[in-house]
């Protein structure tokens, strides 16, 4: 007990130090009136949220999570419930939305420094990333969190709150899973139990605080707030309160199938090698399952709060009625779907995330279920905004679903990871090519779960030659500094990317 409270102390005093001198003392300025030209126009308030897949109340993929605070955005606006990220790992992605390019263009399929991004790539060096275009069309921009895969470059934010490096805080022993593999596989952060003892511990709790008083404050132009939470991504670390929330003995298991993966390529399975994380059937012979569900959705329920205090901030502010909302997670999240507790695939499970918007302009309680892209969101909010489009960006805005006026076109959902290897996810179908040519198909009005690999139908070959027509024409080699320590296909991968082995 005494080790736990010297813990909690500690940490929390080095976590008050933290944001203070970060906040102060990064070379941000803290004055509300930066040198641009003031604008009128609406505020943004950007809301990240990191490893969260699509178990939120609104959403109905979960019946035991519990959102009142997400769910309450999504009534409010509208709600995607068939978005889809541009790769399914926190880095990609990030600067894919960020960038407002895809992968298969800038060459960033795994992870890649904040600054690495800015000066070392070639594709996205010129690029003015998403907060960056706000702060040169007049708004104060300001930022706290994870945002892009650590917080952000420099020069994106007039006044940055940082971001505590890691995951934590963690106890000094992990409770369940150590999570090490050999050093191929490199070590994860999966775990799951009840610390620290209390929410205000948490660098969640923290980025929440500053962003509710930074809402308290006056402005003489448009704002652009964005927060990063960190959590549900492992640990699945959170105070007893939020798992009390879910007992153990009312959970339900998602949908699994045993042999789902033997009709898949082996290039696919080599993807899904990943024993630094938990098998799924470890977890039902050991009885673990329902305890990694209630640690997600009791992470899932802590920063479901937190962003209830931004809601409610803003609510009691001055900008109430003239601020757009997005909340957004990276990727999708696999829960002993298709045999293992990770994201790392081109599956729906893995791919598929949450996308709200609200504010002015935006109905409030509708539903969009045409497949979107998580790329879509920077340009969209450039037109929210009536800002001059930005002409790099690749994903296409969606004012016009957002408004009903999207005149009947067909929309489609790409994600890629790794070279060569996309997925299309289309209203009723998913397609899936490999990098040797390989293929996935499914029909989700027939099969959800993705249990059945269709590729050879010769029922669906018309409609996927159709859907075939949408694979990216370029395939960048691997960025210079993008590297994934995770995984050795990929670490392969990447090597034979550089001889010029993979066209």
């Amino acid at each position: 007990m005494n080790l736990i409270k010297n813990n909690f102390v500690g940490y929390q005093t080095i976590l008050a130090v933290v944001f203070v001198v970060v906040a102060t003392s990064s070379g941000f300025s803290q004055g509300v009136n930066p040198p641009e030209t003031s604008k009128t126009g609406p505020n943004i308030l950007f809301i990240a949220i990191d490893d969260l897949n699509s178990w939120i109340g609104s959403m109905g993929m979960h019946g035991q999570t519990k959102t009142p605070n997400i769910d309450r955005l999504a009534q409010m606006g509208v709600l995607f419930e068939n978005a889809h990220c541009q790769a399914p790992l926190c880095g990609p992605s990030r600067a894919s939305l960020m960038s407002g390019l895809r992968p298969s263009t800038t060459g960033i399929y795994g992870m890649i420094d904040d600054e690495k991004i800015v000066h070392d790539n070639a594709a996205t060096k010129d690029v003015v990333f998403l907060p960056e275009y706000f702060k040169k069309e007049g708004y104060h921009t300001m930022g706290i969190g994870k945002l892009f895969h650590e917080h952000a470059p420099k020069g994106q934010f007039h006044d940055s709150g940082g971001r505590v490096r890691g995951f934590g805080p963690t106890p000094e022993k992990r409770f369940v899973w150590e999570g090490f593999a050999g050093d191929n596989y490199g070590r994860t952060g999966t775990d799951w139990g009840a610390y620290p003892m209390a929410d205000s511990l948490m660098p969640d709790y923290q980025s929440a605080q500053w962003a509710a008083e930074r809402l308290k404050r006056d402005y003489d132009r448009p704002f652009f707030l964005a927060v990063g939470f960190l959590r549900p991504h492992a640990p699945w670390y959170v105070p007893q309160q939020w798992f009390d929330l879910h007992p153990v003995e009312t959970l339900e298991m998602p949908p699994y199938k045993p042999d789902d993966l033997e009709d898949v390529p082996q290039v696919a399975l080599k993807i899904n090698d990943l024993p630094m994380m938990p098998t799924t059937d470890w977890a039902i012979e050991t009885d673990n399952w329902k305890y990694i569900i209630q640690g997600y959705l009791a992470c899932i329920s802590f920063v479901d709060a937190q962003v209830g205090k931004l809601l409610e901030a803003l609510e009691n502010s001055p900008y109430a009625d003239n601020t757009i909302v997005v909340l957004w997670s990276d990727h999708g999240y696999r829960l002993g779907e298709k045999g293992t507790f990770a994201k790392h695939a081109l599956w729906e499970e893995a791919t598929k995330s949450p996308l709200i918007f609200s504010g002015p302009g935006i109905p409030g309680g509708k539903v969009v279920d045409e497949p979107v892209e998580l790329l879509s969101i920077y340009p969209t909010l450039v037109e929210l905004a009536s800002l001059p489009k930005n002409n790099f960006n690749e994903g296409t805005s969606l004012v016009p679903l957002l408004k009903g006026t999207d005149a009947e076109r067909e929309w489609m959902a790409l994600t890629t990871y790794g070279m060569k290897n996309h997925a299309i996810r289309t209203k009723r179908y998913r397609y899936i090519q490999y990098e040797d040519g390989t293929e996935e198909f499914y029909d989700h009005a027939n099969d959800p779960n993705e249990w059945y690999n269709l590729w050879d139908d010769e029922k669906y070959l018309n409609i996927k030659e159709e859907i075939k027509k949408h694979l990216p024409k370029t395939n960048a080699p691997w960025a210079r500094h993008s590297s994934y320590s995770f995984q050795p296909y990929f670490v392969d991968q990447k090597e034979r990317s550089d001889k010029g082995l993979i066209k």
